[in-house]
């Protein structure tokens, strides 16, 4: 049964909070109805707070206390997962927010736990995927917590149809809260990426370039010079940029700046909604298209074509199942097993040059399980496959195609 402020009663919630005036108004509204509550936020590196401690002072002026928790490195660990699988959803981008969810879940529920809290609460809208990558994270790994969604709570959507009716809420208990003018879309950010939705985006007469970037640029406005980028991965994973070593957040801070200054990782996507609808996004993430780019150069190199074949089943099912809150569930963990073994040999140094939104190869060295043969390629005379001893292999492909066309199976 959904949990309604007029069940509440009783109750100490947790609620994943950003400061914003959702959150606020939220807070506000379970105090006032004398139900305690904590705030809790996550430190993803969010590219867009320029210090994490405003959402503290901003919920403060609610009358609740609020805990920070740091989870930037848990999160550039989860990065790195979601680059090993190339685990990007439809319209080829990469998986921001659908896995911030799971860190921030996963994250959050101990220092919730810690503070007595026996109920979750979260700020997503009954119309989008984040409703239930927080109730499904919550119930997987915290089965006795219950979870509250006040934008599903009935008496909630009426008192505050609008922004303009939260803001007024909170002017009534002296919380300045202005509206200010009309966005043209919303922004949720971390490490990994940025992803921009709703307001004018809704519309999909609106080009993408309304879309201010956070993270860097549009590749029209990038530099007009190549910038050379050198990267050394060792089992997927990147432990060197350009001579220096990076730990993982090292790699995403430094791929992100790197990567955003040259207009690289600007998507945009009709994507298709865990609830049934479709959803306009935009979609920033320099860094997970750069390192991503760059892995896949390697993949290329040390995995056959059957390795190839089932790498890409694993890795969509991978991107979904992320997308659909479900990182941890088993069919996701067996899957990131597979890919593991796969890519335990992918490693190689890869020199890539960035140019306006570009990442162009340039070499690929070091790399020792690379399959790939310079001879046995070669459209020249050289000491590779012997073209005379394809004639075999041709003879036995002819067998079944003859078969095919003498039963008439054939249709030209």
């Amino acid at each position: 049964m959904a949990l309604t402020l007029a069940t509440l009663k009783g109750a100490k919630v947790g609620a994943c909070v950003s400061g914003g005036l959702d959150s606020r108004t939220i807070a506000k509204r379970l105090t006032a109805a004398g139900v305690p509550v904590t705030g809790f936020t996550a430190d993803l590196g969010q590219p867009d707070e320029t210090d994490i401690n405003d959402v503290r002072k901003r919920m403060a002026t609610c009358g609740v206390e609020t805990v920070i928790v740091d989870l930037k490195q848990p999160m550039a660990e989860a990065c790195f997962d979601v680059l090993t699988a190339q685990a990007m959803y439809d319209g080829g981008y990469w998986n921001s927010t659908g896995i911030a969810r799971a860190v921030t879940v996963r994250g959050l529920l101990p220092a919730m736990r810690h503070a007595g809290c026996t109920v979750l609460a979260h700020g997503a809208t009954g119309r989008g995927n984040d409703q239930m990558r927080f109730e499904r994270y919550t119930n997987v790994l915290a089965p006795d917590m219950r979870v509250y969604a006040p934008w599903r709570d009935p008496e909630l959507l009426r008192q505050f149809p609008g922004r303009t009716q939260m803001a007024e809420y909170l002017a009534s208990f002296g919380i300045p809260a202005p509206v200010g003018a009309r966005k043209k879309y919303s922004t949720d950010a971390n490490l990994a990426g940025l992803s921009h939705e709703a307001e004018d985006l809704e519309s999909i007469e609106t080009p993408m370039t309304i879309v201010k970037p956070t993270m860097g640029v549009w590749p029209m406005e990038a530099p007009d010079k190549p910038e050379m980028f050198r990267v050394r991965f060792e089992q997927a994973h990147a432990i060197s940029i350009n001579g220096k070593t990076v730990s993982p957040l090292q790699a995403m801070i430094e791929a992100n700046r790197i990567g955003g200054r040259n207009g690289v990782g600007m998507k945009h996507a009709l994507e298709n909604r865990v609830v049934g609808t479709k959803s306009r996004g935009v979609y920033e993430a320099p860094g997970m298209e750069l390192l991503g780019t760059c892995l896949r150069f390697v993949y290329q190199a040390v995995m056959d074509r059957r390795a190839t074949l089932l790498f890409q089943q694993l890795s969509k099912l991978v991107a979904d199942q992320i997308y659909d809150g479900r990182y941890f569930d088993p069919a996701t963990q067996a899957a990131q097993a597979a890919i593991g073994v796969l890519s335990r040999p992918a490693s190689g140094t890869v020199t890539v040059s960035l140019y306006k939104g570009n990442v162009l190869f340039e070499s690929l060295q070091d790399c020792k399980a690379s399959l790939y043969n310079e001879a046995d390629s070669s459209m020249e005379a050289s000491a590779g496959l012997n073209p005379v001893s394809s004639q075999g292999f041709a003879e036995i492909q002819s067998v079944e195609a003859l078969a095919l066309a003498r039963a008439g199976q054939i249709v030209s």
